[in-house]
């Protein structure tokens, strides 16, 4: 099959996803958590793990990679998808998010990011901080995910009063 029976075209009253990806990077005890610039648009001054989008020429795990690389200076192992987002924040287009986590074999960071700060936290401080909304549910269970276990599925949405609701899919 070639690349226009694809049917990539195909747009017209399609839900369509930007993809991204977030992880969350471990060394020890310890989670690489980014505080978000305060000049930032989404999530200033929030706490979130390494991401953003995905190129057109890479699958969702270069992109983390890189994406780990460009924010921290790390190179990191061991990376394991975890969790697959599919994100409604109420516009004509989502996000398709691919949550991974990965083990570095040191703490030294490189600390000129414009994204924001980096810190390591402990886990168990983590929950002390101000995480970006969903991140309270959702890194305690990928923090606890054996490297065997097949990724999360989830749905995020918002109700009437803007507030999230995050739905876990739950094979029947």
């Amino acid at each position: 099959m070639g690349a226009q029976e694809q049917g990539a075209d195909a747009t017209a009253g399609r839900w369509l996803t930007m993809p991204r990806t977030l992880s969350f990077v471990v060394h020890g005890d310890a989670v690489l958590l980014m505080k978000r610039a305060a000049h930032k648009r989404v999530f200033p001054g929030q706490y979130n793990g390494l991401g953003g989008h995905i190129e057109r020429d890479e699958d969702p795990a270069s992109g983390a990679l890189r994406e780990i690389r460009e924010e921290s200076g790390l190179t990191v192992r061991g990376l394991r998808l975890r969790s697959i987002h599919n994100i409604n924040a109420g516009g004509r287009t989502g996000i398709l998010l691919f949550v991974y986590t990965a083990i570095s074999d040191t703490r030294a960071v490189s600390d000129d990011s414009p994204e924001g700060s980096l810190e390591w936290v402990p886990r168990q401080k983590i929950l002390e901080l101000d995480l970006v909304e969903d991140l309270p549910e959702l890194l305690p269970k990928v923090l606890a995910m054996g490297d065997e276990q097949p990724p999360l599925h989830a749905h995020v949405g918002y109700d009437a009063r803007d507030a999230i609701k995050l739905r876990f899919f739950e094979s029947p």
